[in-house]
């Protein structure tokens, strides 16, 4: 199966004519060196930081560097976050005859400084696996079970597909953490990544999952924010306002890829998966995930009250609250938790996702959309005018990233 990416492929491309550098962000393995490649052309200059041969080029960075014209490719750029002083030298030259394409495995708060050092001069565009709308409404079962990592989507089978993803957390523990100038024992993060594989879903617990492990829950912590910069896990945070109601200020943990989640579960086939008790949570994580490319994560929240009434996901969309509930049920139907957070989070619509065939109104702020439709109803959010009520209320402090 040949699968194109073009939609990266657009924006990398439209970032690049508007910035002297871009930033392709997104997790190992997931197909930022081939999409580059791709895009390069043979008059483009690749440097690999894993190469040994490209290292011992940017040995004198100033000197390799300065000369190239037309794209730079950089791969890897993590791992020598000294030269992002240079580039923003090279950067300022005028005129400017070379763009840099930056390749990492890592959130800019994980790469040293380089948000700060390239600011104002650099563009992130951040990447993730395959995404449905790249392979198709009918892959659906197997994008959600195996994940969007390339090789495990494209495996010969389910169980070659569990075996790569096994090795690639064993590998990744092992030796591309460490590569980020993290020093913790691989099986400490295994155990943290495996019990959050079970919380997977839930709001972060650091008390709870400390005394699991036996450390501090400002060690567990720490180490939560180690995996979340090397893009596995995501913490979505809680949206709070003066609503005359205590809500809940902790964050909500995912694993970001699907098929990461079952790999550590144990889920090796569809079957299984349908059984296992992480199945309301697994799909409510891949939904959110698919969400959340479309509309990116800056202004994206969950909310929930200590008296059970929860949102899934708040995204503010041009100046519109969007609610958005995940369930996976054959005909999701008004609940009262749907009702509260309509009327005290004052929503412009709520959107229910659910794996269904067919979507329907329930009324006209409250719309049950199956998942192959949720492209169409995004598009729509995307495209529509801006809301009368303006710009969204700025968090507390504590409820910003």
């Amino acid at each position: 199966m040949n699968i194109g990416r073009p939609g990266l492929e657009d924006g990398v491309r439209t970032a690049l004519r508007h910035n002297p550098i871009v930033a392709l962000i997104g997790p190992r393995q997931c197909g930022k060196s081939t999409l580059a490649r791709a895009m390069a052309g043979p008059r483009a200059h690749l440097f690999d930081l894993e190469s040994p041969v490209d290292l011992a080029r940017l040995s004198q960075a100033q000197t390799t560097l300065s000369p190239l014209r037309g794209l730079v490719v950089i791969d890897e750029v993590q791992f020598q976050p000294e030269l992002f002083p240079l580039l923003r030298v090279l950067a300022d030259r005028r005129p400017s005859r070379t763009r840099f394409l930056l390749l990492g495995s890592a959130s800019p708060d994980l790469i040293r400084g380089s948000a700060e050092t390239l600011a104002g001069r650099v563009a992130f565009v951040p990447m993730a696996g395959f995404d449905l709308a790249e392979v198709g409404a009918t892959a659906l079962r197997r994008l959600w079970l195996r994940g969007g990592f390339p090789r495990a989507f494209l495996a010969a089978n389910d169980e070659v597909s569990k075996r790569w993803r096994d090795d690639f957390v064993q590998t990744f523990l092992e030796r591309d953490i460490r590569k980020f100038g993290v020093e913790v024992p691989a099986p400490v993060l295994r155990r943290l990544w495996t019990m959050l594989a079970h919380y997977h879903g839930q709001i972060w617990n650091a008390s709870e999952l400390a005394r699991s492990l036996g450390e501090a829950h400002t060690t567990v912590k720490r180490h939560l924010d180690i995996l979340s910069g090397a893009l596995m896990v995501r913490q979505l945070q809680p949206w709070f306002e003066n609503l005359g109601k205590r809500q809940v200020k902790a964050p909500k943990v995912y694993l970001r890829d699907s098929g990461m989640l079952h790999a550590l579960l144990g889920v090796s086939t569809f079957a299984t998966l349908e059984a296992h008790p992480k199945v309301g949570a697994s799909w409510e994580g891949f939904v959110i995930e698919r969400i959340l490319r479309r509309t990116g994560d800056r202004d994206a929240y969950f909310w929930a009250t200590p008296s059970g009434a929860e949102l899934d996901l708040l995204v503010f969309i041009r100046g519109r609250r969007i609610g958005f509930e995940v369930k996976y049920s054959d005909a999701p139907r008004p609940t009262k938790s749907m009702a509260i957070a309509r009327q005290d989070l004052k929503l412009d619509e709520l959107i229910v996702v659910y794996p269904g065939e067919q979507s329907y109104a329930l009324r006209d702020d409250l719309t049950v959309v199956a998942m192959r439709d949720l492209d169409r109803q995004l598009d729509r959010l995307l495209r529509a005018k801006s809301h009368a009520r303006g710009r969204k209320p700025r968090p507390p402090t504590n409820a910003t990233r």
